[in-house]
């Protein structure tokens, strides 16, 4: 009996460390240090909300950059990959389909190189980055579809890529949201 009283105690005792004050302590901590991320990283346009810059979203008609294709139609609950091994032949089906939407948007043709982040959902399915050549794949045609120089497209993707993580982790990569709003905004001031 004195061993269950002290399994109890202790498991009591944990429950109260682990999972109150250490979730708490952290939190408080995340909140003065990092309080954008501690709130989700949201972006606010004329004071109302968009969206997050870590989790994204479907934009759609030609004056958008496009996303990487979501297996999950871009919601957060239950995020994931699709789990189609590369046998499948519905992985195929989604991958060929994705490949001849972005040709007909581009206007290519049915052989032409596509990057594989606009075709292949990622992980997540709600990776809010492209790299910076499948931002450079789009530039054309979202100028067109905006009437600006394909020059100041560029340009300002150039200036929203991200460069490898503290100069040496993951990737250069682009925030469709922040892009996407940045266009917006150079569209409403006038090009």
């Amino acid at each position: 009996m004195k061993l269950t009283f002290q399994a109890i105690r202790l498991t009591l005792v944990f429950t109260v460390i682990t999972g109150c004050l250490y979730p708490f302590v952290m939190t408080v901590v995340a909140r003065v240090a990092f309080p954008a991320q501690a709130e989700g990283s949201l972006v606010l346009r004329d004071g109302k909300l968009v969206g997050s810059a870590l989790i994204a979203q479907q934009f759609q008609g030609t004056k958008y950059f496009w996303p990487r294709p979501s297996a999950v139609t871009y919601a957060t609950v239950p995020s994931g990959a699709s789990n189609l091994g590369p046998t499948s032949a519905q992985l195929q089906t989604n991958v060929n389909n994705n490949l001849a939407a972005l040709r007909t948007a581009h206007h290519l043709a049915a052989d032409a190189p596509v990057p594989s982040d606009l075709v292949f959902a990622s992980a997540s399915g709600v990776d809010p980055h492209i790299s910076p050549e499948a931002a450079q794949f789009q530039i054309a045609r979202v100028a067109a579809a905006r009437g600006i120089p394909v020059e100041k497209v560029s340009t300002l993707v150039d200036q929203f890529t991200e460069p490898l993580q503290w100069g040496f982790l993951g990737e250069p990569r682009v925030n469709v949201l922040l892009l996407n709003l940045a266009l917006d905004k150079m569209d409403s001031k006038g090009g």
